[in-house]
């Protein structure tokens, strides 16, 4: 493989550019054990506690969508890498990068939305830090949040927990906030709008967690989609996965749409929507709970972990026939995030 020249915006787009920069430079550099698994939070020892810590930075444009914000998405994001981790969300972190020149009023609004999902999902906002860069410095305003959770007791999800036969899960539609974001970007109008899915899901996945389901692992498909969270599981496994491409869920707008616009929507992000692998004899159990949740009406089952091919996502297609499902190589849509 070439060496890294200069970052491009593909390294932020959660493919293969991104993981390669993470494992050559950042793991490689900031290497420990508490780094290393590279999963949405870090679990860390404390006392007799497992603590979940987490950051991520917001940086969407447009800042207002269907369906969300930048300061909704930036506390649900964090929200649900703490909750991913098997952790109930307890802090919030509030960093803002603003750009001179950029209208209060507007800001209230973001903190307004920040204030209201997080008071919603039972999180405080605890600290935070304000700079304020020349214009042109910026694109109107980043958020920084970082969030910190206490893992529930006897939650352990982990990789290597899982094995062929395994259900993939997954709570609802895929690519609507991707789609959303773009359309606004795009001025792209249709007789139905297309909502984002941004949403914190603690409450949903504590309810399944709390029923004792043997959940081995999960994660939220952001950036890079459901593509790239699943490759992401296989890589370097003695299993693959197998997805059954007609149990996907996706709207007849996102369908259209990224049909228009030549995208996959399994490789567009979403940001109200987690991935469970969980044990047949569960199955059953974590369909109904997730379904009963407003959160997860749409809830499937759509693949399973096989004994092979190793390593691999493949997808059986409406038609019949059988395609690798490959991590994506580049930023299908920048700036969604």
């Amino acid at each position: 493989m070439r060496e890294i020249k200069n970052i491009s915006i593909t390294h932020g787009g959660g493919g293969e550019p991104s993981m390669r920069l993470i494992s050559e430079l950042f793991l490689k550099e900031f290497y420990n054990p508490f780094l290393s698994p590279l999963t949405d939070s870090a679990i860390l020892p404390i006392g007799t506690n497992k603590v979940a810590f987490t950051t991520d930075s917001y940086v969407v444009k447009p800042l207002f969508f269907p369906g969300g914000d930048i300061g909704k998405l930036a506390v649900a994001g964090t929200i649900n890498d703490l909750s991913v981790m098997g952790a109930r969300p307890l802090f919030i972190s509030c960093g803002l990068i603003i750009e001179d020149g950029f209208e209060y009023d507007t800001l209230k609004k973001i903190v307004l939305s920040m204030k209201k999902t997080a008071s919603d999902s039972g999180v405080q906002i605890v600290t935070g830090d304000t700079k304020v860069v020349e214009k042109g410095a910026a694109d109107k305003i980043f958020i920084n949040t970082a969030g910190i959770g206490l893992v529930i007791n006897n939650i352990e999800l982990k990789k290597g927990k899982i094995k062929a036969g395994d259900c993939i899960i997954i709570n609802g539609t895929i690519g609507d906030h991707g789609i959303s974001v773009i359309s606004k970007r795009e001025g792209l109008e249709f007789e139905s709008e297309i909502e984002s899915d941004c949403a914190p899901l603690n409450s949903l996945i504590t309810t399944v967690l709390e029923s004792g389901a043997d959940v081995k692992f999960m994660r939220d498909p952001t950036r890079g989609g459901l593509a790239s969270i699943l490759n992401e599981f296989t890589n370097r496994m003695d299993w693959g996965i197998h997805l059954i491409e007609k149990e996907i869920p996706i709207t007849d707008g996102v369908r259209a749409l990224s049909d228009m616009l030549g995208f996959d929507p399994l490789y567009i992000a979403n940001e109200g929507k987690v991935i469970m692998i969980v044990s047949p004899e569960d199955k059953d159990k974590v369909l109904k709970i997730m379904q009963n949740h407003p959160l997860g009406k749409d809830t499937r089952i759509i693949g399973e972990v096989v004994t092979s091919p190793k390593g691999i996502v493949t997808l059986k297609t409406v038609i019949g026939g059988t395609r690798i499902i490959e991590m994506p190589s580049g930023e299908q849509l920048p700036r969604i995030c």
